[in-house]
């Protein structure tokens, strides 16, 4: 893993305590985000192909 230079997100400390019972034992921050991005991004990839299926016209290979 490449180290890239560090940040600070100003939160709350409401938001703070979410993450940390988010957090899996040992999992830093930076972590935990990355994982929560990921399956944000999985999530959206699901939902906009869900939409597609739902309204989109296919036609099978062999018919085209």
């Amino acid at each position: 893993m490449v180290v890239m230079g560090l940040t600070t997100i100003p939160v709350t400390a409401e938001v703070r305590d979410r993450l940390k019972r988010l957090a899996s034992k040992g999992e830093t921050y930076d972590q935990l985000l990355r994982r929560l991005v990921r399956d944000a991004e999985a999530r959206l990839l699901y939902e906009r192909e869900k939409r597609i299926l739902e309204t989109e016209e296919f036609v099978p290979l062999d018919e085209a």
